[in-house]
């Protein structure tokens, strides 16, 4: 098994525990509260600027195979993601020039910007966030929400391009070779940073 294998393979759980949590439920349904998701995409849109840092920073040290891979990355998510969140921010009333990162967000992005002074160690950190998020779309996609906003979140993780993004990235990780226990606890910190993510600031 590949060492991206089985990290998704420890995170099968830390996913489940996800798609319990109150603020995925109600998306899944299609009736989470107007101001959760609200609240959640402010920091979203704050946590995407710093993702593109991210990969931005593992570009620079990455071999010349794999550049490419990190500026697509990080392109998808500076238009695709952070498009996509602007759309349903005016949909929702979000505030994004005004919004300010909570205690989950500020954690999390710290947890990535410093990880990322390895490439190989920065790639299992950030992996949770990109083969997390492929994979709740890909379970919220059987099932999806009627109500078209949150259909709309649910096809943008459920594409088959996104997917293909995830590989890529397993791929780089197979190929950095990471000392295993270390790539392990990464992996799994950023999984816990995924899971306390959802529990989004309201109230300012």
């Amino acid at each position: 098994m590949s060492l991206a294998a089985h990290l998704e393979e420890l995170g099968r759980p830390l996913v489940e525990e996800q798609l319990a949590h109150p603020t995925v439920a109600g998306i899944a349904r299609g009736d989470l509260d107007e101001a959760v998701f609200r609240s959640w995409l402010e920091q979203d849109y704050l946590f995407l600027h710093d993702y593109v840092r991210v990969f931005a920073r593992l570009a620079w040290q990455a071999p010349a195979g794999h550049l490419g891979d990190l500026v697509d990355l990080a392109h998808a998510t500076f238009h695709d993601e952070l498009d996509l969140h602007r759309s349903l921010s005016a949909e929702f009333g979000a505030d994004l020039d005004g919004a300010r990162k909570g205690p989950a967000c500020a954690a999390y992005t710290a947890f990535l910007l410093d990880s990322a002074a390895s490439y190989a160690e920065g790639l299992a950190a950030l992996y949770p966030c990109m083969w997390g998020y492929s994979a709740l779309g890909a379970r919220l996609a059987r099932n999806p929400p009627a109500e078209p906003r949150y259909r709309r979140w649910v096809d943008t993780y459920a594409d088959p391009g996104f997917a293909e993004l995830t590989r890529r990235c397993a791929q780089m990780i197979d190929e950095a070779a990471p000392e295993r226990g270390r790539a392990e606890r990464l992996f799994l910190e950023g999984m816990r940073h995924e899971i306390a993510f959802w529990d989004v600031p309201l109230g300012g």
